[in-house]
């Protein structure tokens, strides 16, 4: 069996890339708008399934289900989706905050025409708009609990095997 083989047949693999996929199709549904429809939300960070947390609890429920609950695969796996679900509802989210405060920052100095200096280019006469910081980094609690639930759905509902 080729390498390409092997890894399309594993189904722990296919379960954890099953479940974020469901959470990114969802996240883009719950924020359809009716004039437009937003295709970067299907790759994007943040919002309404955690894709993060959605990934790793289907990975962490299938690896319990194929190697047991006293497995060293399921302990490791556990441990990776612990430190990405908080790192989603703590630093992540944080960052996005912080880059929310600073955008609105940037609008007011742009509206005010007052010039940010820019270390990376030479200084310009004329006052530059600031490009705006990504937002949606992180997830909130309930973000991070909507993924968890889709991803332990998922991977219930997957079948397992060697």
């Amino acid at each position: 069996m080729s390498y390409l083989q092997q890894l399309i047949s594993n189904s722990v693999l296919i379960t954890a890339l099953i479940g974020w996929f469901a959470a990114q199709v969802l996240k883009m549904i719950l924020v359809w708008d009716k004039k437009k429809f937003d295709f970067k939300r299907i790759i994007g960070s943040g919002g309404m399934p955690s894709s993060h947390s959605a990934l790793v609890c289907s990975a962490s429920v299938a690896t319990f289900r194929l190697c047991g609950p006293q497995s060293v695969e399921f302990a490791l796996m556990l441990i990776v989706a612990l430190i990405v679900m908080y790192d989603a509802m703590g630093v992540r989210r944080a960052a996005g905050l912080h880059a929310h405060q600073l955008n609105r920052m940037n609008k007011y100095f742009d509206e005010e025409g007052i010039e940010i200096p820019n270390y990376d280019t030479k200084p310009s006469k004329k006052p530059k708009k600031q490009k705006d910081f990504k937002e949606y980094l992180g997830h909130t609690p309930f973000e991070v609990l909507g993924g968890v639930i889709l991803g332990v759905v998922i991977a219930l509902i997957m079948p397992v095997e060697i």
